[in-house]
């Protein structure tokens, strides 16, 4: 039984978001001590079997922390100790948000899940690209998510989006527009071809590169295509796939299964995987394949479908600090038993 075994029962009797806090807070303790370096040393898995070349940057291996987790770029130092190749800061907005009331987090313990309707709380563009910009980044990429402000009309996004960007645009190795967080009032609205082409033009004419587009699982197949007919149109870089749902699959246990937001966790593993698919199969731009990563199986099936880069969030709630290692170790294991020589090989061998 590891520590987190020990730990996560006293965690688990905290509210999610307290318990949250509480993680944030020991993370923030340990970075740039030598306490980091020695989490370094237990957790990093250094192959370069695992490698992926992205967006222009160099990953150590694929796998990375999804969106949502480190919203205010606190501890993305702390988080690279732990062994992920990438960490994706944000959803940062151009306004400072409280988000929606509390409660908005909720586990689902017996489906490994959560539900949450956050809406992109953060402290906002000015202070969070102050501190990118302030404090010392990893020596993983550093992917910068960027959603609208809640109280900026959707006719007013584009612009909303740009301040954002240039606040935080000397950071970020690579900038996500999020257009698919099902916690944000019309938010999933500005998903459609003509909205997209607005956003993605104004933040290209702003030097944004590069660029990448969050899609949400929900969207009907015709609206992907529109979507991905955009992201060739303009030439942008990558595509992730996906977001949280809004669905509810009939297998869900938990009672808080009946919580208003965006379920994430091992119940949408297929969907988004079926999307990561989906996706691969009509852009030729890498694609990071997020939703339900909890193990090196899951990791694997969605690089077959035809993702160079996966990245979690609740997989860390439910299996601990040592997720990112576990699922790198047995990426080799699986690498070495179908005789790949990287991952780079193995990405799309399933289309």
């Amino acid at each position: 039984m590891g520590a987190y075994d020990l730990l996560k029962p006293a965690l688990f009797r905290l509210p999610p978001e307290t318990a949250h806090g509480l993680v944030h807070r020991l993370l923030g303790g340990v970075q740039g001590t030598p306490v980091a370096a020695a989490l370094a040393e237990r957790y990093a898995v250094d192959d370069e079997r695992l490698a992926v070349d992205a967006f222009g940057s160099s990953f150590p291996n694929p796998v990375g922390v999804a969106a949502g987790f480190d919203k205010n770029a606190h501890v993305p130092r702390a988080l690279a100790s732990l062994g992920f190749g990438h960490v994706e800061v944000g959803g940062v907005t151009a306004e400072r948000q409280p988000g929606n009331p509390r409660p908005r987090l909720f586990r689902l313990k017996a489906d490994e899940a959560l539900v949450n309707r956050m809406g992109f709380n953060n402290e906002g563009a000015d202070r969070v690209g102050e501190r990118l910009d302030r404090d010392p980044l990893p020596d993983v990429p550093v992917g910068i998510n960027i959603g609208k402000s809640k109280s900026t009309p959707l006719a007013e996004a584009p612009d909303d989006y740009r301040y954002t960007y240039e606040r935080v645009a000397d950071a970020g190795d690579y900038f996500v527009v999020n257009v698919s967080s099902p916690n944000t009032p019309g938010l999933r609205e500005l998903q459609n071809r003509e909205a997209l082409e607005r956003i993605l033009g104004t933040l290209d004419d702003a030097g944004a590169d590069p660029l990448l587009v969050k899609l949400s699982p929900d969207l009907p197949e015709p609206a992907v295509e529109d979507a991905l007919g955009v992201v060739d149109d303009l030439d942008l870089d990558g595509v992730i796939a996906t977001n949280t749902t809004t669905s509810r699959p009939d297998s869900l246990r938990s009672h808080n299964r009946a919580e208003r937001g965006g379920l994430s966790g091992k119940p949408i593993e297929s969907l988004a995987t079926d999307r990561v698919r989906f996706v691969a199969e009509r852009t030729d731009v890498p694609v990071i394949g997020v939703g339900g990563v909890s193990d090196a199986a899951g990791a694997y099936e969605k690089i077959r479908a035809g993702a160079s880069l996966v990245q979690l969030y609740t997989g860390l709630v439910y299996e601990g600090p040592g997720l990112a290692r576990e699922i790198n170790e047995g990426l080799l294991e699986l690498l070495e038993r179908d005789g790949f020589d990287s991952v780079g090989d193995a990405v799309g061998a399933d289309l």
